[in-house]
């Protein structure tokens, strides 16, 4: 049975209180058990909003919810899905709230009688209706990976369609999206919606209530499709830029060496040094746009490569995506800025080995190493520990940790841009 049911006290006209939403990357109850200050998304409206017959109300934010008023003659509630043909849960009840079990994109039939009489029969439908599509703040690689599976909603649906997410994301999107509204969290209105989904990556969802489908198994970006029920093949976002111009007259390479976790980084001590020389013996200038010029903890920290040209700062994300458009390709991590130069059309070469390829967006350029240990962060054995900045689940503290990327040399990053259509002109010509 894939539902549940929650009586309020006698005489309650009103729903019971919803549980908050999952975070980016945990079910509810243990967001509640972390004593997370605030929910990753906002909470849906305590009370369904679309009214009913009798008293009764629905909608489909938090999955299917349905609630029925005190009544002498019992409910008879049933919830179905329309694409499997499946009754996935039905009950008989005085009064209370019946809710689906699963968070994510079901096309439900919702069912209600009262004494053999049909009183409620709905099938879902976001034609025309306002949806909103919840998107965690504080990831610029999740959400431009994201993002256009809600575009593929809204065409499929031809719903009115809202994205909760964070402020600084929205000028990237907002200009070439007119038809659909950005919103941050604190802005959004719950009562509004007839559906809400919530975008993320929900690792301790074992009974895959927020998912179809584990995200380490379908890649990071693809997940969205899953969750929102739409063709999953990767689309990347349509940037807007504040600014077209070309940042530098010369040919340039975009860098990143930085990332949130030491896992991400590229531990090989010679690599970013000996790329950097590379780069600009075959005549390219080489910019570095992480956001810090020195990023780590404890005893270990990252710097930016000596002889780069430091573009570093805590600067809009217009800026970073103009300086991303006019490179003849990037080279960084599985990190934002990778995702952010694929969606600006940019040649991304990609170093990473703790994630399997995969798990990013498809470029020919992506470079891994299997003769060392890798994919980590796809098995799902291994729970990643967003508070580790030092997190190597399989050989911590040994020889071996980070071999990842420690055993990426060089050597093998510089075939893969040799492969790069056009690389190698510039110091031809010299």
């Amino acid at each position: 049975m894939d539902g549940t049911i929650e009586r309020p006290p006698l005489g309650s006209l009103s729903a019971a209180a919803p549980e908050p939403l999952a975070a980016s990357a945990v079910p509810p109850r243990q967001l509640a058990d972390a004593a997370a200050p605030k929910p990753a998304y906002p909470p849906a409206a305590p009370l369904p909003t679309q009214p009913g017959p009798k008293g009764l109300r629905f909608d489909f934010n938090e999955g299917c919810r349905i609630v029925a008023p005190e009544s002498d003659d019992p409910w008879r509630v049933r919830i179905s899905d329309l694409d499997t043909s499946n009754i996935l849960y039905e009950t008989e009840l005085k009064a209370g709230r019946v809710s689906s079990t699963k968070r994510y994109y079901v096309r439900f039939r919702i069912e209600v009688w009262q004494q053999g009489e049909p009183l409620l029969r709905h099938d879902y439908s976001a034609a025309g209706q306002p949806v909103l599509i919840n998107f965690p703040i504080g990831t610029l690689g999740d959400t431009l990976g994201w993002f256009p599976y809600a575009v593929k909603f809204r065409d499929k649906h031809k719903c009115r369609l809202t994205c909760a997410m964070a402020e600084r994301l929205i000028p990237l999107f907002q200009p070439n999206y007119p038809d659909i509204e950005f919103v941050e969290h604190a802005g959004v209105a719950t009562e509004r919606y007839y559906a809400t989904y919530s975008i993320g990556l929900f690792f301790d969802d074992r009974d895959c209530v927020f998912q179809p489908t584990d995200f380490r198994h379908v890649g990071l970006h693809r997940t969205a499709g899953y969750i929102l029920g739409v063709d999953p093949a990767e689309e990347p976002p349509r940037i807007a830029l504040a600014d077209e111009s070309r940042p530098i007259a010369e040919p340039y390479v975009c860098i990143a060496v930085q990332s949130t976790t030491q896992s991400k980084c590229w531990n090989n001590p010679l690599g970013w040094h000996e790329i950097t020389r590379f780069l600009k013996e075959h005549g390219y200038r080489v910019v570095c746009i992480d956001q810090k010029p020195v990023h780590g903890a404890g005893i270990v920290w990252n710097h930016i490569p000596h002889g780069v040209e430091d573009e570093t700062g805590d600067r809009p994300l217009q800026e970073r995506a103009r300086w991303l458009r006019h490179a003849d390709f990037f080279v960084g991590l599985s990190s934002g800025l990778a995702w952010l130069a694929w969606s600006v059309g940019t040649p991304v070469v990609m170093i990473s080995g703790f994630t399997h390829p995969t798990n990013e967006f498809a470029t020919p350029y992506r470079i891994i190493n299997y003769h060392a240990c890798n994919s980590c962060w796809n098995d799902p054995r291994h729970r990643f520990d967003h508070h580790d900045f030092l997190w190597c689940p399989r050989h911590a503290n040994t020889s071996r940790q980070f071999e990842c990327t420690r055993l990426i040399t060089p050597e093998q990053v510089k075939q893969v841009i040799r492969t790069i259509p056009g690389f190698g002109r510039l110091a031809a010509r010299g």
